[in-house]
């Protein structure tokens, strides 16, 4: 029997078409807008997107993990397109509407704490993460902030500030904003360890900033863009015990690691304590501008009325999209599946480490996998070069991949988690072609 492959090229990549969009580009959009890949999206599926040339890949970078119901799930487009018909906008600070308190009812619900919650929303990330440091500062009258080594929060000033990466988010944009401290995160595959890591914090309170002066530590229970590294369960149990301690708010940047991703519907429910404050983003609407701050009531309730606000928050054809995920992801199960695919995923990743040496290392939760390239698995030298070198070799084959990390040389997962059996199989098989293209000796 004919197996069906959802893999369709046409032409060589990128095709004539994405070649002349490519062209146009040029001279009609801002040079630092980098484009990733050299091809233009004519329509999405589920996991795949067809190019303007014809050509139809399988996705593996999922919007940059916006998509966790896939691309364009019927029962999102017909909330979008009901919504749309009603209304698009009026402002929920100004004239309000019911979806906005029942979606902050339902993630109160799903979100992991254990006593009374609130929730606002805003429309990206960075928005999310710039609204926890401003309730945290206004809950405790202090105005420092510290982040961690190779962490990602947004390209807005504060959220580029406390971003760990200078090329290219941060490179000639300062002066940055102040107050923002930079701690060590645990790597379990280079260092440091949870225990040197809550150490190096500690550390940081008699030479940096006291800790009187903290109102935030902001973190990522699995660093996303800074290499899909984990944080182990004894440095987030640390992490606690120390805000406790210090009186400091506690927030976790669940931008790419929430609904789903991590095989929990959040990644803080693989830890045994509690966040103040959690960021969500990315697929909370399904590619509609939509973000979010959840947290304890106490904590969310204790800024001046009109101190967290914005024209578009909240806005009522995302709060639509956001509502129509929660219900699918409770339909059909996607947080189990996340598991599922995480799992099949790790075995043929842990096969191909047995196989080739430079694939140092295989990490992360629930369906957020990566590898880490390496030249030498004794020195653990990063490669960037493969990775790219790879990522190249799969996008000729039909799949589309990311890279992740500080140098760019692990290639991360963000596939949708409705991509059915066959379209994964078809996936990992072309990621192992294109492996062994280039490191095949």
């Amino acid at each position: 029997m004919a197996t069906t492959r959802s893999i369709e090229i046409r032409t060589e990549i990128p095709g004539p078409c994405s070649r002349d969009l490519l062209a146009r580009g040029e001279t009609a959009i801002a040079k630092p807008l980098h484009v990733y890949l050299p091809v233009f999206v004519a329509e999405a599926l589920n996991a795949t997107i067809t190019d303007v040339d014809g050509n139809t890949f399988i996705d593996f970078a999922g919007g940059v993990g916006v998509v966790n119901v896939g691309h364009c799930h019927p029962k999102v487009v017909d909330a979008i397109q009901e919504q749309s018909a009603r209304f698009v906008h009026t402002d929920f600070t100004v004239v309000p509407y019911a979806s906005y308190i029942e979606l902050a009812e339902r993630l109160g619900d799903l979100a992991p704490f254990a006593g009374p919650t609130r929730a606002a929303f805003f429309n990206s990330g960075a928005e999310a993460v710039e609204n926890a440091v401003k309730i945290a500062r206004l809950a405790t009258g202090r105005p420092a902030v510290i982040a961690f080594e190779a962490g990602f929060h947004g390209r807005t000033l504060l959220a580029m500030t406390m971003t760990s990466k200078v090329q290219p988010y941060k490179a000639g944009m300062g002066p940055f904003a102040p107050e923002v401290y930079r701690a060590p995160f645990p790597n379990t595959y280079r260092g440091p360890s949870a225990t040197e890591a809550l150490a190096g914090l500690e550390q940081m309170f008699a030479s940096h900033v006291a800790p009187s002066q903290v109102a935030a530590i902001v973190f990522e229970p699995q660093l996303g863009e800074g290499g899909f590294l984990p944080a182990p369960p004894a440095f987030v149990e640390g992490l606690r015990r120390i805000c406790d301690r210090e009186g400091i708010i506690m927030v976790a940047d669940e931008v790419q690691t929430g609904f789903g991703r991590t095989g929990k519907m959040f990644a803080m429910e693989h830890y045994a304590v509690e966040a103040d404050l959690m960021c969500v983003a990315k697929s909370i609407a399904a590619g509609l501008p939509l973000s979010g701050v959840i947290g304890k009531a106490a904590v969310m309730d204790a800024p001046h009325a009109g101190a967290i606000g914005g024209t578009y928050i909240g806005n009522p054809v995302a709060l639509a999209a956001a509502l129509a995920v929660v219900d699918i992801f409770a339909e059909e199960g996607l947080v189990g599946r996340a598991n599922v695919i995480g799992t099949l995923m790790r075995e043929r990743m842990l096969a191909w480490q047995a196989r080739w040496p430079q694939i140092g290392d295989v990490r992360g939760l629930g369906a957020m996998l990566a590898i880490e390239l390496v030249n030498d698995p004794a020195a653990k030298d990063q490669a960037p070069e493969l990775a790219t070198a790879v990522i190249d070799a799969a996008l000729e084959r039909g799949l589309i991949l990311l890279r992740a990390g500080i140098s760019g040389n692990c290639i991360r997962v963000l596939c949708p988690l409705t991509i059915e059996d066959a379209v994964l199989d078809e996936a990992l098989a072309v990621w192992e072609e294109a492996l062994e293209s280039v490191l095949a000796p």
